[in-house]
């Protein structure tokens, strides 16, 4: 089983502005990544007009995010978290599709310099829900 180091490892190259973004996204797909699950769904958050699913590439980074989010919550401080193991290529080709909104993957969200987003583009998650996809095919029908 692929771990997210070598995704964590990518995405430190990007933000350092070395590595290929093609590169970063195919370590996406194979990697095993930690969501949270809460009320029975993976756990997301909406920015921007897009539906995040929030992922980890270790459970050091999902710790991280769960003390951040107890941080001044009484009622949440202390409660263990439960969380999925997926496969990147999982969530981008068949969970994101079937959230029938615009929906990417935030990787790392509780680490400022070791975070990333694959928003819901051409080249990240299928054609069919991409929104940038009618752009990529020059123009709207």
């Amino acid at each position: 089983m692929r771990t997210g180091a070598a995704l964590a490892e990518r995405i430190a190259e990007r933000r350092a502005g070395d590595g290929d973004p093609r590169t970063l996204v195919g370590e996406l797909r194979r990697a095993l990544v930690l969501v949270p699950v809460d009320g029975g769904g993976l756990w997301t958050a909406e920015f921007g007009g897009v539906r995040w699913i929030c992922g980890f590439t270790d459970e050091d980074a999902l710790a991280r995010f769960a003390r951040a989010r107890d941080t001044g919550d009484r009622r949440t401080t202390g409660r263990a978290w439960e969380f999925a193991e997926l496969r990147g290529a999982r969530l981008l080709d068949e969970i994101i599709p079937a959230m029938g909104v615009p929906a990417g993957v935030a990787i790392n969200v509780a680490d400022p310099d070791g975070s990333m987003l694959f928003p819901p583009t051409v080249g990240i998650v299928p054609d069919a829900v991409a929104v940038d996809a009618a752009e990529r095919q020059g123009g709207l029908d």
